[in-house]
């Protein structure tokens, strides 16, 4: 058993090791590319310029760059979300209007820990909180479209500005549809059984927890997310090198490129049924960009593949009658395909 003092001595260095890492980080994600160069074309001996040079090289340099990314945020964005709960997050949302509930819900749907498992716990405390229809919708369309897992990848695999596209437009989306569900009144579509149900709300007033806590939550953060997303990193970023080295530009511009009038509401058909994280389905999409899909187009795939997931909507059947569900996805559909269009027609 340890004493306090090795406890303390345990706990400041999970202080500082990541003051000492980040120098290291930083030199690695600096010097990535020119590894990856020197062992893809000196160790393996490979030519340039062939089809499976650039697919292997392809593959060895995003994978370490875009995992090295994904933990340092990973890791911050859990100390942030220490500082946040779904209690917390439905107490601050309780009797706002609609508008301001909206806007309100959807940013904190960035930041609030959130999975398709979770949806019918918080859509009940969310109702029952007296929170309205449409301000719980624009949190549950935010936080599994919006994540740090998506921002992280897109920031390293597009730059910042197809980052701050994404966020913005995933925005604008979870509010705007959010603002139309309330308006439209259909709260007769949810389950008779929801608003008769009382789950028990404890949470420990006056909690305080040290910064020290806080940093053990990005600790375990990094464990948890990383370790159940890496395999669809690889994955995906394995079949966007297949991609990267042998799909023809051609064929991707006449499917996908913007001169296509039905290239976005084909993109959103085919990514309403299929399901995939942010890590899986991101690093094909910039492949199909390098190919020559509009980034309107791939990003309303990208959209509908992460904000219109099957189970969660599978899941939400236990709570919402049919109607409502074909109303939600129709208009976060809708919202999407907005985006496509106009990005395609401005970019």
């Amino acid at each position: 058993m340890k004493s306090p003092l090795e406890i303390s001595h345990f706990e400041n260095y999970k202080f500082y090791l990541p003051l000492i890492f980040l120098p290291f980080w930083l030199l690695l994600y600096i010097y990535l590319d020119s590894i990856s160069n020197y062992f893809v074309y000196e160790i393996l001996g490979m030519a340039k310029g062939i089809h499976i040079t650039e697919s292997i090289r392809f593959f060895i340099y995003e994978v370490p760059k875009v995992l090295l990314l994904l933990v340092l945020i990973v890791f911050v964005v859990g100390i942030i979300r220490s500082f946040f709960s779904p209690e917390k997050t439905r107490k601050v949302l309780e009797g706002k209007p609609l508008l301001i509930g909206n806007i309100m819900a959807s940013g904190l749907g960035i930041v609030t820990p959130f999975c398709s498992c979770s949806a019918i716990p918080l859509f009940l405390g969310f109702v029952e909180s007296g929170i309205p229809l449409g301000v719980t919708f624009s949190f549950l369309i935010a936080a599994p479209m919006i994540n740090e897992i998506a921002v992280v990848l897109l920031f390293g695999l597009f730059g910042w500005k197809t980052a701050l596209i994404y966020v913005s437009t995933g925005l604008v989306i979870s509010i705007f549809s959010g603002w139309l569900i309330g308006k439209l009144k259909l709260e007769k579509y949810v389950a008779d059984w929801v608003y008769q149900t009382k789950s028990g709300n404890i949470e420990i007033e006056g909690q305080i927890i040290s910064f020290s806590e806080r940093i053990e939550t990005g600790y375990t953060a990094v464990r948890e997310i990383v370790s159940k997303v890496w395999i669809y990193i690889v994955v995906g970023i394995g079949v966007g090198a297949a991609a990267h080295g042998y799909v023809p530009e051609d064929f991707m511009v006449s499917v996908m490129g913007k001169d296509a009038w039905y290239s976005v509401p084909l993109a959103v058909l085919i990514g309403i049924p299929l399901y995939s994280n942010a890590a899986g389905i991101i690093p094909v999409v910039q492949v199909l960009i390098e190919k020559g899909a509009s980034l309107g187009t791939s990003l309303a795939f990208m959209m509908a593949v992460i904000g219109l997931s099957l189970p969660e909507t599978i899941i939400l059947k236990k709570v919402l009658k049919l109607p409502l569900i074909f109303i939600f996805i129709g208009i976060v559909a809708s919202g999407i395909m907005t985006v496509g269009f106009l990005f395609n027609m401005i970019m």
